[in-house]
């Protein structure tokens, strides 16, 4: 494998924290969300990793709308991440992606979906980790 690119990104004090990447472009507090028993408007990990999935997603669903000739350059991506209990003392993640693929049939929708979900390096990092589910509508 050849590395293409490499983020460098410097977290200290945990999900009550900051992080701050190598070339500045992120450098914002962290805090739990008031579901958690913190503070809603800050950032945290479950919504920066939605982020970025969604982002990396998009581009996966860019590749697959330019093989079978559909335009889904107006194409969004809700990403659900969920912080859950799986235990007193264990906790896991679980994602859900909501595809929408304006003037596409439902069926050739979810084939996409499901298609850039295969190809995206995100899903691929999560696949058989957390429960995901990809969902077009």
């Amino acid at each position: 494998m050849k590395k293409l690119y490499t983020a460098v990104v410097t977290a200290k004090g945990g999900r009550e924290g900051h992080i701050k990447s190598e070339d500045g472009v992120i450098d914002m507090k962290l805090k739990l969300p008031a579901a958690l028993g913190g503070e809603d408007g800050y950032a945290n990990p479950e919504l920066l990793f939605a982020g970025a999935w969604g982002a990396c997603y998009l581009g996966a669903l860019g590749s697959v709308g330019k093989r079978d000739n559909v335009d889904v350059t107006q194409a969004t991506v809700d990403v659900h991440i969920s912080f859950n209990k799986e235990s007193e003392a264990a906790f896991a993640l679980s994602a859900e992606l909501h595809v929408h693929i304006p003037g596409v049939d439902w069926d050739i929708a979810q084939k996409m979906a499901d298609a850039a979900h295969r190809a995206c390096p995100y899903s691929k990092a999560t696949r058989n980790n957390i429960e995901v589910k990809v969902l077009a509508d």
